[in-house]
């Protein structure tokens, strides 16, 4: 497994009526966590669509536990628990930073596609760092 924390000051455009972070918001705050992972790992976007290769989102999920409000510092904890193959599952817990209360829980489903919208496999750039790292965490 190989897991990674972002940070994420929560604004004010962020939250809705009822002072608390709108739901749609914790998708963004996924992916922002979510190329802070790759950047991490070695392997930003930016690279992996350089390769020809691009990542699309083809299912997400997002379980709310605790609400979050304006001013408050998320930790979005990114977690990657096998390498890819024809898909990658990325994991998402969302926890206010000063409490480490769980805010959320969620993942997104990814495939990989040429430019022709086309699957493809995995770049094996990819493959090898997220292998290296997997195998230093057994």
């Amino acid at each position: 497994m190989i897991s990674i924390d972002h940070k994420v000051r929560v604004i004010y455009g962020h939250t809705d009526m009822m002072g608390r972070v709108y739901y749609g918001r914790f998708y963004e705050y996924f992916e922002s966590a979510r190329s802070h992972f790759l950047r991490e790992i070695g392997l930003p976007y930016t690279e992996i669509e350089k390769s020809g290769v691009f990542v699309p989102v083809i299912e997400s999920h997002c379980e709310y536990r605790h609400p979050a409000t304006y001013d408050d510092v998320l930790i979005v904890r990114t977690i990657l628990r096998e390498a890819p193959r024809a898909k990658m599952k990325i994991e998402y817990e969302v926890l206010l930073e000063e409490s480490e209360k769980l805010v959320a829980i969620g993942h997104t489903v990814h495939t990989f596609m040429n430019g022709k919208g086309k699957p493809v496999r995995p770049p094996k750039g990819l493959l090898s760092v997220v292998e290296n790292r997997l195998s230093k965490h057994e």
